[in-house]
């Protein structure tokens, strides 16, 4: 008998509909060179290393009359070829060709009747390129059991390491039968799996019932203190048709703005955000007489040195933080933001970016696949978007010898929130993903552009400045006798 499903993932399963899928993607755009990097090699490589990622060739199989939650099983028929698809755009494919694409192609909702991943082969990009697009469900990655398979298919080195042909064979599926007496013994052994299955079916009739569902909203909102005001666009109904945006920067500028005026490259990447928004919105005419800010979800690390990294979805936390859409000056907005996260600093359960991109086993792609599941845990409490900033290697990936030249995450949409910004450092550069509903969103490539400018503001402040760190030390040197 496979794994049981988690209350959590069932609740995601649950409470997803065509205008808001859960799935997380990742863009990575290679340039093959002489590796010969190919559809044919993408599917080569996968199937000498998807046994790293077993429940990638697994699905969900319900049980007879819900005596408990649904189990993973093996997929009788997978079909690696169904899954690994080829698209191309019309050569020479710009930049807005691919995001367009892109865009169509995750606001599509997964099959639940296979295992929940796709990735797309994208050819005709200028100059020769490919990029490979992966769409994975949130409840096929946990950092813990499951990670991102595009983690595994990556290398150090242009020459990929030889793993041989994996032979898999799938075991048998269970018949009706045994998972009825698999979720009998289950209840039996395992008090849990009992509370588990209660939870879930007190999570579906709340859900079921419309009315019964509002005013538990309702409460559950007026417990959670007063809820955030809604700022013009960045709420409202969805469509079931998204946008994607990107914004690339180098790293050396938010380390720049970092050690003149102090604080993390996290909250240069805030303070981007929150200066793009503002931007944004006087663009769209929208008042900002009564909104000061806006609130955020930011998933952060809090790995403590006796758990094992293997354990990195379990140790990822929700911090919000309000970004100061309302405040003029740059630098103001960044000292703001860094305040914010004093404490979750001084806690000393914080994670350096350079150990967290070091962290055996971690890829951005798995940290931004939890981090969605952390945000949406937390949906309650009432925010206004997500943001997740990712450390990545500071030095090349391949895939079958082709370099990896650049990534971009593709956050999903919670529902009510109109825009989703992800965020991955990745072999000197910096690489803002900005998600948006198509409908609520027209002008998703003003906001793209809007924090671009917002970071080249801090940028700009700190020509003809010295590092904090240096202006330390010489005050210290004068009070010397």
């Amino acid at each position: 008998m496979g794994e049981r499903l988690r209350p959590r993932d069932l609740a995601l399963l649950a409470e997803e509909t065509p205008s808001t899928p859960m799935h997380n993607a990742t863009v990575e755009i290679f340039e093959p060179g002489e590796s010969g990097f190919d559809h044919e090699c993408l599917l080569r490589l996968i199937s000498e290393r998807i046994s790293f990622v077993p429940r990638y060739r697994q699905r969900l199989q319900t049980v007879p009359g819900r005596l408990a939650n649904p189990v993973w099983v093996d997929d009788p028929h997978f079909d690696l070829e169904f899954h690994v698809r080829r698209s191309a755009l019309p050569r020479p494919g710009t930049g807005d060709q691919l995001r367009e694409l892109v865009a169509r192609i995750v606001s599509r909702p997964l099959d639940r009747n296979r295992p929940l991943w796709e990735v797309y082969f994208i050819e005709g990009l200028d100059g020769g390129r490919v990029a490979l697009l992966y769409k994975s469900h949130q409840v096929l990655v946990d950092g813990v059991e499951t990670v991102e398979l595009g983690q595994v298919l990556l290398d150090t080195t242009p020459e990929p390491k030889e793993l041989g042909t994996d032979v898999w064979r799938p075991r048998r599926r269970p018949s009706p039968a045994s998972l009825v007496l698999g979720a009998l013994r289950d209840n039996v052994r395992d008090r849990t799996t009992i509370l588990d299955t209660a939870r879930s079916r007190a999570g579906e009739l709340l859900r079921s019932a419309d009315d019964s569902a509002q005013r538990v909203a309702r409460v559950a909102t007026g417990l959670s203190g007063r809820p955030p005001e809604r700022v013009g666009p960045l709420g409202g109904v969805l469509s079931q048709q998204r946008r994607v945006v990107g914004v690339v920067r180098s790293l050396e500028d938010h380390r720049r703005v970092r050690a003149v005026h102090g604080g993390t490259v996290n909250d240069v990447v805030l303070a981007s955000v929150a200066g793009g928004l503002r931007t944004w919105l006087m663009n769209r005419a929208e008042s900002l007489a009564g909104v000061r800010r806006v609130r955020a979800v930011v998933p952060v690390s809090v790995i403590d040195e006796e758990l094992e990294a293997t354990s990195l979805g379990t140790q990822i936390a929700a911090h919000e933080v309000d970004l100061p859409v309302g405040e003029p000056s740059a630098v103001v907005r960044l000292h703001q933001v860094s305040y914010s996260f004093r404490v979750h600093h001084e806690t000393g359960r914080g994670v350096a970016a350079d150990r967290l991109a070091g962290i055996a086993g971690f890829a951005p792609a798995t940290f931004h696949a939890i981090g969605a599941r952390v945000a949406g845990a937390e949906r309650r409490r009432g925010f206004h978007l997500t943001v997740t900033n990712v450390p990545g290697p500071q030095a090349p990936l391949y895939a079958a010898g082709a370099r990896m030249v650049a990534t971009y995450p593709v956050p999903s949409l919670l529902p009510g929130q109109a825009v989703a910004v992800g965020v991955t450092s990745y072999d000197g550069q910096v690489y803002y993903g900005i998600t948006a509903d198509r409908d609520l969103v027209p002008d998703a490539g003003v906001l793209a552009q809007s924090i671009g400018e917002a970071l080249d503001e801090l940028v700009e402040t700190t020509t003809d400045a010295r590092p904090q760190a240096s202006r330390g030390r010489r005050r210290t040197e004068k009070r010397k006798p």
